[in-house]
């Protein structure tokens, strides 16, 4: 990767619709070279794709925890996560705990019965998420010159 990749990758993190002519103007290169280096950066695996960032509280979904988990079987658990709707996120940490799990809910009482639910599988340490002054932040900001 280049610095040219790099620029077209900041621009699409912080406008993932924008078109490749706008991204060719910001970065002073023509729409069909711009679209030939996503397509390969896409095929490479550095863009893994493209979606919506959804206001979690606009779809009833306004309470968010992270779980420290200790599962009993790792893959077991893995595979149920993933049959939770509500379960968005499963890393897998070093330390006391072996996963840290991200977890939104409707309601107070809707987090409990997950956490109660997800308990099946190991014990947990749930933290309940006060507010998220930082989210969605890019990996590589904004470089002096481009526009974004």
């Amino acid at each position: 990767m280049d610095e040219i990749d790099y620029q077209i990758i900041m621009a699409l993190q912080y406008d993932g619709k924008s078109s490749m002519t706008k991204i060719g103007k910001e970065i002073s290169l023509s729409q069909p070279a711009i679209t030939e280096r996503v397509k390969r950066l896409e095929e490479q695996g550095v863009i893994e794709g493209y979606q919506a960032i959804i206001d979690q509280g606009k779809v009833n979904k306004p309470i968010s925890a992270f779980l420290l988990f200790q599962a009993r079987h790792c893959n077991d658990f893995v595979a149920y996560c993933e049959t939770v709707e509500d379960v968005l996120e499963i890393h897998r940490i070093s330390g006391h705990y072996n996963f840290l799990v991200k977890v939104i809910a409707e309601t107070l009482e809707a987090l409990e019965q997950k956490i109660n639910d997800l308990g099946r599988h190991g014990d947990s340490t749930t933290l309940v998420v006060l507010s998220t002054p930082m989210k969605n932040r890019p990996i590589f900001p904004k470089i002096a010159g481009v526009q974004t």
